[in-house]
């Protein structure tokens, strides 16, 4: 059977891969394994629960809690909630599991379900591959006041907003004009009312979730609406999140975007400022602009590199105790107050450094250049090869040496395709566009089914 887990849950079309049955089998395998595993210290456990504005969610979370609760846990139903607003409430209360229903920026007809055990962090590979193994399995129902009891608790939903705006400290963002895009999703319940609390005037848009609309055309990956919003209501900035809040992009008071590289390359020289910069060190993927890598060098900042995937640098960082990292996509990671991406605490923080500063956003994202980055995706490849082949290695090699250190190479497999992902970054988009090519063509001729695609 192949493997359910990716690299953020179990994620699919709702009602085709992603049935009420699976989330009902996967809550109870969860409760199981976690149980088992002593993640409950032997007592009656508490989950809480939470989902973001898909109409699927509506049924997919009914169905994670009867799972739960049939299986003698009892569930805290907080509804709509971004995904770092769960993870929280889940570490905050000490709570033994945490289940959201989301999809993140994916269409509306996929869904998603994310597990977090104590503490707000997500399971590790182990636990989810035991959980798999375990859906079909016969087992002993709990009966009588054994089962679990579910309820519903929106009281949490404003300690999370609370907990946003209470981490700027004393700052204010009184005077900051600041739109924000909600993407029709869970940010709509929080962001809004955590930026107002630390008096910014906000106009919302993309706020008026039907449960169809959800990055319809809006928030972090379809940023225009944003773009266009800040240029005719004369914002200082501009602030779009994904369909579940883990994510942020910024636009400044021109429409130009700053992207989630940008928005690290600022927090950190302001933690580092502040002296809350960990080991003075910031950590992305392999994926950030070599440019951050660049700014952040120029300022006595160290760069630790990791995987694609907001899990691994959460790893990096907790096992290096560093307090800030993030992905180019906006998923930025400030460990001081939170256990996973959060976009709306991004946004607030960037807010606050402009408010801070008094320099504008386009200023303070101008301490990185962004090098030129050429992305070309070689489909049906053997990708075992591709990473093995020496003749792609000697091509990668020369292209290196050619850049020297005003660029760099990256051959990437995919994780669940037949693909390698070729990344050039130069300091003419036409350089790096010619490289990125060349080298496409020779993984495709090498070690390729069918050609590539760019």
């Amino acid at each position: 059977m192949a493997r359910l887990f990716g690299t953020d849950g179990v994620r699919g079309v709702a009602n085709v891969d992603l049935t009420a049955d699976l989330a009902l089998k996967l809550s109870v395998a969860a409760a199981h394994v976690l149980g088992e595993a002593g993640a409950f210290d032997g007592r009656r456990a508490v989950a809480i629960v939470g989902r973001d504005t898909r109409i699927s969610g509506e049924f997919l979370q009914a169905a994670v809690m009867s799972g739960l609760a049939s299986a003698g846990v009892d569930v805290i139903d907080v509804g709509v909630i971004p995904t770092p607003g769960l993870a929280y409430l889940v570490e905050s209360r000490g709570v033994d599991l945490g289940v959201m229903l989301s999809a993140s920026h994916n269409p509306m007809p996929d869904n998603g379900i994310k597990f977090f055990q104590r503490g707000g962090v997500k399971l590790d590979d182990r636990i989810e591959d035991a959980i798999q193994e375990r859906l079909d399995e016969q087992w002993v129902r709990p009966i009588g006041a054994d089962v679990g009891h579910i309820r519903r608790d929106d009281s949490l939903l404003e300690c999370y907003i609370e907990h946003l705006a209470d981490s700027l400290g004393e700052q204010s963002l009184a005077g900051l004009r600041i739109v924000l895009d909600c993407a029709n999703g869970a940010s709509s319940v929080t962001a809004q009312r955590a930026f107002e609390l630390r008096d910014a005037e906000v106009i919302a848009i993309s706020c008026v979730p039907d449960g169809l609309n959800i990055n319809e055309g809006c928030g972090s990956t379809h940023i225009g609406a944003l773009r266009s919003a800040v240029v005719d209501e004369h914002a200082d900035l501009g602030l779009a999140f994904d369909g579940d809040a883990d994510r942020c992009q910024a636009v400044d008071a021109k429409g130009e975007v700053v992207d989630g590289d940008q928005i690290m390359a600022i927090l950190a020289l302001d933690l580092q400022e502040h002296g809350k910069l960990a080991f003075n060190t910031l950590v992305a993927t392999v994926m950030s602009n070599l440019g951050l890598i660049k700014a952040m060098r120029a300022n006595g900042i160290t760069v630790d590199t990791t995987k694609v995937g907001d899990r691994y640098v959460l790893e990096d960082m907790v096992a290096h105790g560093f307090t800030l990292g993030g992905e180019q996509s906006g998923h930025v990671i400030m460990s001081e107050f939170a256990t996973t991406g959060d976009g709306v605490l991004t946004g607030l923080h960037v807010a606050a450094r402009v408010g801070q500063t008094g320099r504008p956003l386009a200023q303070l994202a101008s301490v990185m250049k962004r090098l030129p980055q050429a992305l070309v995706n070689v489909s049906q490849v053997d990708k075992a090869r591709a990473e093995e082949d020496m003749v792609i290695l000697n091509e990668v090699t020369a292209a290196t040496r050619e850049l020297a250190d005003n660029g760099r190479v990256l051959l990437r497999p995919s994780g669940t395709e037949p693909l390698v992902r070729v990344m050039v970054e130069a300091e003419s988009q036409t350089h790096a566009d010619q490289i990125a090519n060349r080298l496409a063509a020779v993984v495709a001729n090498r070690v390729g089914l069918s050609g590539f695609h760019g």
